[in-house]
């Protein structure tokens, strides 16, 4: 009795060490945002380790096209259109909506960023007749551009006190990528072709903004690090940028590539590119998160019946959707 009372202490013991073990190896939590068709409406949602939420009811269109995750909180930014009002700026908080605009006139959240217990969203709202480029802290809204011509605001991020917001206005008969520091402008192009900023991302001193512009009849990918410009296509074909993040000194960035017929999704690592698409359908990549040595990034392509949406992490793709219904993907965010 005394040897099985011995070898069931020993037993409990491994058993408690094992659970103990087990509960300290680290995890890693990958929040998505989209929307997806459902009964004919755009519904917004979030898929939290594949798993999906959804942010609206599905009584009008809405879409998510940002999230943002620090500590227990998971922020999402879109907008509502429900065809009664112009559509709506919004962001939900832990699945709660907060409504920006009053659908007075046309508003969209392009991108959400949270520092300091201080929630920064920018994007657009038309003044009624052009688009004025705007951030809203905690909801007060600040316009950064003076109405006079159409601009947008696609990307913050906040260092600190400083508040980076990458876009572009209409200067004369172009559009001007533009990183705005503080609500003070610098243009990243002349204005004499098409340039646009669609993300941001700042390391120490430097400050690098992805994008793309137009190089006679075609557009090249860009990555503009404290201004300087770096093309990462040659402008055989139309190519742009959609999202810059700098990790351990190695810039990733995500974007597309035709390819003559299609558009293949691609990411560089420090100007090398890697094709995550066999460029047999379009396929449009949307987001990147780098997490160590991991990249994740987002995908939807057109299968021959519906937009489908693809995870990747290091280049191993997961469906996030059965294909039945269009979704699409915008952006991700991972947590260690």
């Amino acid at each position: 009795m005394k040897n099985l009372t011995l070898t069931l202490l020993m037993a409990l013991a491994f058993v408690s060490s094992c659970k103990k073990d087990h509960s300290s190896v680290p995890t890693t939590d990958v929040y998505v945002a989209g929307y997806q068709q459902i009964n004919g409406k755009k519904v917004a949602t979030l898929w939290e380790n594949g798993e999906a939420k959804q942010l609206s009811t599905g009584q009008v269109n809405e879409y998510a096209y940002s999230v943002f995750v620090t500590g227990n909180d998971v922020y999402v930014a879109g907008y509502e259109d429900n065809g009664i009002v112009k559509p709506i700026a919004k962001y939900w908080k832990n699945g709660e909506e907060i409504i920006l605009t009053d659908g007075q006139y046309s508003a969209y959240a392009r991108d959400i960023y949270v520092s300091g217990g201080n929630v920064y969203v920018v994007g657009v709202q038309n003044n009624g007749t052009k688009g004025v480029a705007k951030i809203w802290k905690n909801g007060s809204p600040k316009a950064l551009t003076n109405g006079l011509q159409n601009a947008d605001a696609q990307s913050v991020y906040v260092v600190g006190n400083d508040v980076y917001v990458a876009g572009y206005e209409y200067t004369g008969m172009a559009a001007t990528a533009i990183v705005w520091k503080n609500g003070v402008p610098t243009f990243l192009a002349n204005g004499q072709v098409n340039a646009y900023a669609n993300s941001v991302y700042v390391v120490g001193a430097d400050v690098y903004v992805a994008g793309k512009e137009d190089l006679g009849l075609k557009s090249v990918a860009k990555v503009w690090k404290n201004g300087v410009p770096t093309a990462l296509t040659n402008g055989s074909q139309n190519a742009y940028a959609t999202e810059v993040q700098v990790v351990n000194g190695d810039v990733y960035v995500a974007g597309n590539e035709n390819n003559g017929t299609k558009y293949v999704a691609k990411t560089w690592k420090n100007g090398v590119a890697s094709p995550l698409s066999n460029g047999q359908n379009d396929v449009y990549l949307t987001s990147l998160f780098v997490s160590g040595t991991t990249v994740y990034a987002t995908t939807y392509e057109y299968n021959g019946t519906n937009y489908a949406s693809t995870l990747w992490k290091n280049a191993n793709s997961t469906n996030l959707t059965n294909g039945q219904n269009d979704t699409y993907i915008t952006s991700v965010f991972v947590v260690n």
